[in-house]
């Protein structure tokens, strides 16, 4: 077990060596990030000045060494919008979305699993199909779209809850609610259908031979291996839940990761998208290795 992690870890410094290159090449073809510092009025010399002092005169792969080098020190340059280390500025918002991403992941999962179960038990009833058409509606509608739809019903008709910025839970019903949903369409269908494949087998054929209890036979037997895909489309919905964020934290006004980036990229504060999108890429990079190293745990034949 200890050699199969050793060796997933090892295959996460390739990838973070394409990512950090994508997120330097991206920002310096965005535009010349002095024409943002500088007034409309500043003199050639003065941006010559500014651009030797920011090193962005020197060639490209010199600037990359450098990135690299500041990188590994968890520097990425002062925010030209707060005036102070991009890291300091993303480590001050990111508990506010790791909080919103963290519960909208537990409700959903809890949610999809329960009712993907309930599901499969109860195949083809009224209850199944009903369920799957809700999953299917949930699928269908945006993200943005749903937490517009719940502050209209909830914090404008029924006036039930606070609608925008934190503060206690009431503030976190709603955005959550709006993540929670999408997610849990996508793991129910899932659930649902591995479930019902792992019903047909023949150890599930035997151990209601032997006069086990369904609700043994499900809980005991199936739903374990059962795990397998549904571990996947949680470690999938880690980046989806961080990505889906930079919307609701917008709609809800929440001061995360996902409203500081979005005011960045309209100010052209590249130091703090930079450090953004590089917080983003490890979230999701750890949240794979999660999956899998439970991959492991659940199925001992992955590890070889």
């Amino acid at each position: 077990m200890g050699r199969y992690i050793v060796k997933r870890i090892l295959e996460i410094i390739p990838v973070l060596f394409i990512i950090t290159f994508i997120v330097f090449f991206l920002v310096r073809v965005s535009g010349d990030p002095v024409n943002t510092m500088l007034p409309p009025e500043a003199t050639p010399e003065d941006r010559q000045e500014l651009r030797e002092a920011l090193g962005l005169n020197k060639p490209y792969l010199e600037q990359y060494g450098i990135f690299l080098s500041d990188l590994v020190h968890g520097r990425f340059g002062i925010s030209l919008r707060y005036g102070q280390e991009a890291t300091e500025v993303v480590m001050e918002k990111l508990p506010a979305t790791l909080q919103l991403a963290t519960l909208s992941l537990l409700v959903s999962t809890v949610l999809g699993v329960v009712l993907g179960v309930l599901c499969a038990r109860t195949k083809d009833t009224v209850l199944d199909v009903f369920v799957n058409g809700l999953a299917v509606v949930g699928q269908a509608m945006p993200s943005f779209w749903i937490g517009i739809m719940l502050i209209l019903l909830f914090g404008v008709i029924l006036q039930w809850l606070p609608v925008s910025g934190p503060g206690d839970w009431k503030n976190l019903v709603l955005p959550v609610s709006t993540l929670s949903i999408v997610t849990a369409a996508q793991i129910i269908p899932l659930v649902r259908s591995s479930m019902l494949e792992i019903m047909h087998e023949d150890y599930i054929r035997t151990a209601r031979s032997k006069g086990l209890k369904e609700r043994v036979i499900v809980y005991k037997h199936a739903f374990k291996n059962a795990l397998i895909p549904v571990v996947t489309i949680l470690a999938l919905q880690v980046p989806n839940l961080i990505g889906g964020s930079l919307i609701t934290e917008t709609v809800f006004a929440w001061p995360g990761l996902g409203q500081l980036l979005i005011q960045c990229i309209n100010g052209k504060d590249m130091c703090v998208v930079q450090a953004c999108v590089v917080f983003i890429s490890l979230i999701t990079i750890v949240a794979n290795l999660v999956a899998d190293i439970l991959y492991a745990l659940i199925d001992p034949r992955i590890r070889y």
